[in-house]
């Protein structure tokens, strides 16, 4: 057998296999005994069925198989022993002249190989590394959030200051039908929240989206319409009264304090915010970091320039799905990956330069402390080593846990690395600033 390469440029090459007789004959003829081993044919006692006749109904399809196996066998051991880098898999190219009757034969493949290139981490500049913090409205709120949570709570027949009102928001032509509870506090347009005074339960308020909030994006979480349509927009939705009830706040003692965070650890309002803060942080800390991420990744796509064998990848797009794509799907669907796989060039070799690795002790640490938390938050805060290891060990006994783990540790190590070699301003910001800064505005 004999394999040659041929390099069309930098990004293209084509592999010519050429196999003889000799190559596959001896597993045909492997393959066809074991048939007449345990051929049931008419006429003949099993195991003494004449070899014409096997040859005759399974020969060719014996060919095709074995010729197919080793073709596979001996072109993905070639990729290997050259250390190629290649996009995508290897595409056959037709050979009208292929014949099953000749004994030599002669295979082509495209292949798309991976560019050349280097990542430079301090080309990344102008970048932002947010803290946010948790300012005192926040706390002042999540404490009147909490008062009114393990509050009395008390069904009232109108609207009134401070009420909240459970309903539907309902939009036919945009589709939106979607249920809230709020207080009429949360609109900063005053005009609209008035409308709610006086209101009863069965009655319709008719608001207009424009201003409502003073975020649009709130509208994101009350109207569940998309990131891409709730900037600037302006329609009038319906909200249907279901319930209206008011909330006599707890107060802020001892069995209150105890109820939140069990016995001594929280024993007066100062400690309540400083416990508030610090939890807030560790969450914003983690929304801050993914941020980061995603701003390094953005700047490292638009400074790291590199080709993609793009003809090869949209042919390889068009034939390779589970249903045939046209020219123009294939196109589309490659323009959709593309900044995907350019993404996954560049990160495998962020990986490479700077020997990151993941091992076995990585992913038992990161599972452990991934477990410890989802303990702690179901009340069991102490729990023995040996039950968290127990657990740990089933998680990473799941293939599909593992892969999904490891891209986490990964992603973790990434992030330091960026940490440490990305010049970056640090900025600190209240949660709202930063969820204006997140969204560009």
């Amino acid at each position: 057998m004999n394999i040659t390469r041929n390099n069309v440029d930098t990004l293209n090459a084509v592999v010519t296999v050429e196999m003889s007789k000799a190559d596959y004959q001896p597993e045909v003829d492997k393959v066809l005994s074991n048939y007449r081993k345990s051929a049931n044919v008419p006429g003949f006692r099993k195991g003494q069925v004449p070899m014409s006749l096997i040859q005759k109904q399974y020969g060719k399809a014996v060919l095709l198989e074995e010729v197919n196996k080793l073709l596979q066998e001996k072109l993905n051991q070639y990729l290997q022993d050259e250390k190629l880098e290649i996009l995508g898999n290897p595409l056959p190219k037709v050979n009208e002249d292929f014949n099953l009757d000749n004994e030599d034969f002669k295979f082509e493949f495209e292949l798309g190989l991976a560019p050349t290139f280097d990542v430079d981490l301090a080309s990344v500049k102008n970048l932002t590394q947010y803290k946010i913090v948790a300012d005192d409205k926040l706390l002042d709120d999540q404490v009147l959030r909490i008062r009114k949570q393990y509050g009395k709570m008390i069904q009232a027949e109108k609207v009134e200051e401070g009420s909240d009102i459970t309903g539907t928001f309902i939009n036919e032509e945009k589709g939106i039908n979607s249920p809230a509870t709020f207080s009429t506090d949360v609109f900063k347009n005053k005009k609209e929240a008035a409308k709610f005074n006086g209101k009863k339960v069965g009655d319709v308020v008719t608001l207009s989206t424009k201003g409502l909030f003073d975020d649009d994006h709130k509208l994101m979480d009350y109207l569940k319409v998309g990131h891409d349509e709730v900037h600037g927009l302006d329609i009038n939705v319906d909200f249907k009264i279901e319930e209206i009830t008011t909330t006599e706040p707890a107060e802020l003692n001892e069995e209150l304090f105890k109820k939140l965070f069990g016995e001594g650890d929280v024993a007066d309002l100062a400690a309540l915010k400083n416990k508030i803060k610090e939890d807030a942080e560790k969450q914003f800390a983690v929304q801050a970091d993914q941020k980061f991420l995603n701003d390094v990744t953005e700047s490292l796509l638009t400074s790291t320039k590199f080709d993609l064998p793009a003809e090869f990848l949209k042919k390889w797009i068009q034939q390779t799905g589970e249903n045939p794509l046209s020219a123009e799907q294939a196109e589309e669907e490659y323009n959709k990956s593309e900044n995907g796989l350019r993404y996954q060039l560049i990160e495998g070799k962020i990986i490479t330069s700077n020997g990151l690795q993941i091992t076995f002790d990585d992913l038992k640490d990161y599972t452990n402390g991934l477990i410890r938390k989802q303990m702690a938050q179901f009340g069991q805060m102490n729990p023995t080593d040996a039950d968290v290891d127990g657990i740990v060990m089933r998680v990473l006994s799941n293939q599909e846990e593992v892969k999904r783990l490891s891209e986490q540790v990964m992603s973790e190590k990434m992030l330091n690395l960026f940490k440490e070699k990305v010049k970056a301003k640090t900025k600190e910001v209240s949660y709202e600033e930063f969820v204006k800064a997140s969204y560009g505005e």
